[in-house]
């Protein structure tokens, strides 16, 4: 596990991270935070300095003639630059690892999450591993993904609503879109969040470390009832996942010959 060194955002009460990329995001943020009150004591100091310094007791004619020297524009470029190069050299690592290096093999996690105004639809695949189709003329109030019922791939899908199931200690790709408007799956425990956009399909990946129960929101204002589209994010052990994905698919497939076969869920991420 990678140390962390997060005094200021523990202080801070922000949301404690649970997934394993989470630790150099926060040790970007607090090396930032550092960075920022350590630039707004040297300012405050000088700005200080300068009423006592120019006060008028002390300096009752001004001084039109303005600074002799470019010392202090070249202070301020300097510090702009090296702002810019410290979040760089965290940030352009951590986006390429984000947006580049997906995981692969068969302890990956593949679903699909789904926002709708104002809830989280959630599509697991089948014993197949595959995605079924899916077309908005099938939407129903029992199908609100509109999956194709007739379509094989889609048969032995699994649907939730505002509850994502996933095993800790093992990588997940979440596919990110939305049936209306333009919403933001956001995790803050995971330290991962993706805007939903209306016909796009955006992936994200993320490695839950810590079991527990953390919140979905909606990072995105979607609409009046924004504040209340919120889902939960259950981290278990491997047997209780597989435990849970064999009820709630027993209990949407009851007739289904590919129950027992389902069981233990998807394993695979390249679909």
């Amino acid at each position: 596990m990678t140390p962390t060194f997060a005094v200021l955002i523990e202080a801070l009460d922000i949301a404690p991270n649970a997934s394993e990329h989470g630790y150099a995001i926060d040790t970007m943020m607090e090396m930032l935070f550092w960075f920022m009150l350590l630039l707004f004591m040297t300012w405050g100091s000088f700005y200080a300095y300068m009423l006592v310094r120019f006060r008028r007791s002390k300096q009752p004619k001004a001084l039109y003639a303005g600074a002799a020297t470019h010392f202090p524009s070249k202070v301020e470029g300097g510090i702009a630059v090296f702002e810019v190069v410290i979040l760089l050299s965290f940030a352009t690592p951590l986006w390429s690892l984000r947006t580049d290096q997906f995981p692969t093999g068969p302890d990956v996690t593949h679903l699909r999450a789904v926002g709708e105004q104002f809830l989280w639809n959630f599509q697991y695949t089948g014993a197949d591993d595959k995605f079924g189709k899916r077309n908005p003329v099938y939407v129903t109030a029992a199908n609100p993904l509109g999956l194709d019922k007739n379509d094989p791939d889609g048969a032995d899908d699994l649907t939730t609503r505002n509850e994502m199931h996933l095993p800790v200690n093992k990588p997940a790709i979440v596919d990110v879109m939305s049936k209306d408007v333009i919403h933001d799956f956001c995790i803050p425990n995971m330290r991962s969040a993706q805007d939903a956009i209306p016909g796009s399909v955006i992936p994200l990946w993320f490695k839950p470390i810590k079991e527990g129960t953390y919140e979905i929101v909606c990072a995105q204002l979607c609409g009046s009832g924004h504040s209340a589209m919120r889902g939960v994010l259950v981290v278990e052990s491997q047997a209780k996942y597989d435990a849970w994905y064999k009820e709630n698919y027993n209990q949407t497939h009851p007739k289904s010959k590919m129950a027992a076969a389902a069981a233990t869920g998807p394993t695979v991420a390249g679909n």
